[in-house]
């Protein structure tokens, strides 16, 4: 196998697991890329899949070159900052009978896998509502580069907290399906020297089973400590999931610890390799993939309802049949 890359930026990092770099070492050398200039060179290669891991603002015109030239395609979340070109890319992918993967590692971590499998169970019975929240402080993703040149921090890349966070939105779509409106605050509310919002607060109508389940989803590039996960309230119990600390708690109607699953010692890498175990078996044609582009269209379009509610000051509704607009 060989691996080719067109490459803009050419930075040459080597990143560990904790997102340190490593020291003299240089990802060109150390994999063994053979790096190209413009797109078409490498496409040239006639290479069985794409990985396309630049910016989202540019991620649709590369996916579409790229299944075009009949290569199975993963796709970084978000699958893109707008619905433009979103459906003819799912069409040509369909229609060539590719495999095409959106890059959310979260659906391959096992807090989440406990929670979809008590969900399921109904051990806690009807959801009755979902606090969700996720924060960590922009200056510490990518300590090698100045903060304020990364796609997260600018609009013209697809940036801002609700679309660069998206991935609390994918996981709230496979939990309970989509909703049926959201309402959000916020805003580019500290010094932070973007030009995207950095604090978004949303309440996300669902119905589950018929009845309603309201969600509120705290989004922000701020929080140190980081915090991430959430809390599922139900008639029979409760469930408290906390991502930062790889640990799920299960607590029944009356209040009892009934269930406690730790995953203390995972390593972050762990997720983009079963990620990529899975990717290369919807390759192969063995499985389906878990996060289609038409899942990650359903979660842009929810990221894009947000937007558009922070920017209008009103409630937006969401279609519930997967196509159009939002």
């Amino acid at each position: 196998l060989e691996a080719h890359a067109y490459r803009v930026r050419g930075h040459s990092h080597v990143l560990t697991d904790q997102l340190e770099v490593e020291s003299d070492a240089d990802v060109e050398s150390k994999y063994g890329v053979h790096v190209h200039r413009d797109l078409g060179s490498a496409l040239a290669q006639n290479p069985t899949a794409v990985f396309v891991c630049n910016p989202s603002s540019l991620h649709i015109p590369t996916a579409m070159a790229a299944a075009e030239a009949g290569c199975h395609l993963f796709v970084e979340k978000p699958l893109s900052h707008s619905l433009d070109g979103v459906e003819a890319l799912i069409r040509v992918v369909q229609r060539r009978r590719l495999a095409g993967l959106v890059g959310y590692q979260f659906r391959f971590h096992p807090c989440l896998h406990t929670v979809h499998r008590q969900l399921s169970q109904e051990l806690i019975g009807q959801p009755l509502s979902v606090h969700v929240e996720v924060g960590e402080y922009l200056l510490g993703w990518h300590k090698y580069e100045d903060y304020r040149q990364m796609y997260a921090a600018r609009s013209d890349l697809g940036g801002g907290v609700i679309l660069s966070q998206i991935h609390e939105m994918d996981y709230l779509y496979w939990l309970f399906g989509m909703p049926r409106r959201i309402f959000t605050l916020g805003g580019h509310l500290s010094s932070l020297e973007i030009d995207v919002e950095d604090v978004a607060c949303s309440v996300l109508d669902f119905e589950v089973n018929g009845k309603k389940v309201p969600v509120l989803l705290h989004q922000d590039y701020l929080q140190r400590p980081p915090a991430r996960g959430c809390t599922i309230v139900g008639e029979k119990g409760k469930i408290i999931m906390s991502l930062s600390d790889l640990r799920v708690e299960r607590y029944d109607s009356m209040g009892r610890l009934a269930e406690r699953q730790s995953f203390e010692g995972m390593a972050r890498n762990d997720l983009f390799v079963a990620e990529m175990r899975h990717f290369l078996d919807c390759v192969g044609g063995r499985t389906t993939p878990l996060v289609s582009f038409r899942d990650g269209a359903q979660s842009l379009r929810m990221a894009l309802a947000a937007k558009q509610s922070l920017e209008t000051g009103q409630v937006v509704k969401l279609s519930q049949n997967g196509t159009g607009n939002v």
